[in-house]
């Protein structure tokens, strides 16, 4: 299928190509010719159409005009006040009012007693001498050095001292003397509580204010009148086409033969085109609708002739051989 459109699409290039040079020799409906008659090289014009663009209008449908409009007259209510009683004066008679107290009341007065506190001893001990401090001899057993048998043979005594012997005798000795104290015992109260007069009676005297009654009645404020009120017009918004730029044909620019117009240099400039960033799809060697979509976006923005595949694209996108 790809090869077929290859040769449908390599066909038509050559029928237009030989088309277009037997106008050449012929008939060109163009005042000017293309600047070279070199063999090997083409040229085309391309038709630009005519551009437009929608724009908003404002179209008056209903003329402005004026109306005569009853103004009704206007009141306003208004608020008097009328005194219907003169203020007075009465008089309140205000009780007395009273208030409990306590106080402390003493019963019985403080008084003091004397208290004689007794002497008090203390028990002491002390050693008595009973004998003194002396010598004696004191017969001991048989001597370890005695040879006799019995032991009377050989007589032993010692001198030793007696300590001196004494007795513990107990006396009491005044550790504190008798003494008198007072004692006091305080006084007692009690708490008594009573009724006392806290504000006495009073007349207190009261005003009375006088009394009004507020009375609403209607005034005529503007009278009844006309005026004449402007009804404006009435505008609607239409959208129109406006010729911005007139079509016409291009200049002659040298475009790549049929016969150069292979599936290669399509593949080619459909490779440069994708790595330019103008997406065709894939390279198919087929100048279908979106190679040509991404063709004239990317010669419509970088200012080079729009709507074939001219000599100048071609350097511009840095295909070569042709």
């Amino acid at each position: 299928m790809r090869n077929l459109n290859y040769l449908l699409s390599l066909a038509l290039a050559i029928f237009f190509s030989s088309a277009l040079m037997a106008q050449v020799e012929t008939d060109i409906p163009f005042d000017d010719l293309p600047p070279t008659n070199e063999y090997g090289k083409c040229y085309a014009k391309c038709k630009i159409p005519d551009q437009f663009e929608t724009v908003e209008v404002q179209k008056v449908i209903k003329e402005a005009s004026t109306r005569l409009v009853k103004v009704p007259a206007v009141y306003e209510t208004v608020t008097e006040r009328m005194m219907v009683k003169e203020g007075s004066t009465k008089y309140k008679t205000i009780p007395a009012t009273f208030k409990t107290i306590t106080e402390q009341v003493m019963v019985m007065p403080a008084k003091t007693t004397l208290k004689t506190v007794p002497a008090r001893y203390e028990k002491k001990t002390r050693q008595i001498l009973e004998s003194p401090e002396r010598g004696k001899w004191v017969k001991k057993k048989k001597s370890p050095n005695c040879f006799s048998q019995n032991p009377e043979d050989c007589y032993v005594a010692c001198y030793e001292l007696i300590p001196a012997k004494y007795r513990t005798e107990t006396y009491e000795v005044l550790a504190e003397p008798s003494r008198t104290i007072e004692n006091t015992v305080p006084a007692i109260y009690k708490t008594v509580s009573k009724k006392v007069i806290d504000q006495p009676a009073r007349v207190e005297e009261i005003p009375v204010d006088p009394v009004y009654n507020t009375v609403s009645k209607k005034v005529l404020v503007s009278p009844e009148a006309t005026r004449e009120e402007v009804i404006p017009s009435v505008s609607r918004t239409f959208k129109e086409k406006r010729l911005i730029r007139q079509g016409g044909y291009t200049v002659w620019t040298e475009i790549l033969c049929a016969e150069k117009t292979t599936s290669s240099k399509v593949r080619a400039v459909q490779n440069a085109l994708n790595k330019a960033g103008y997406n065709c799809g894939g390279a198919d060697g087929v100048m279908g609708i979106n190679t040509q979509t991404a063709l004239k976006q990317y010669q419509t923005e970088k200012g080079l002739p729009v709507g074939n595949l001219n000599i100048e694209t071609l350097k511009s996108l840095g295909v070569t051989g042709y």
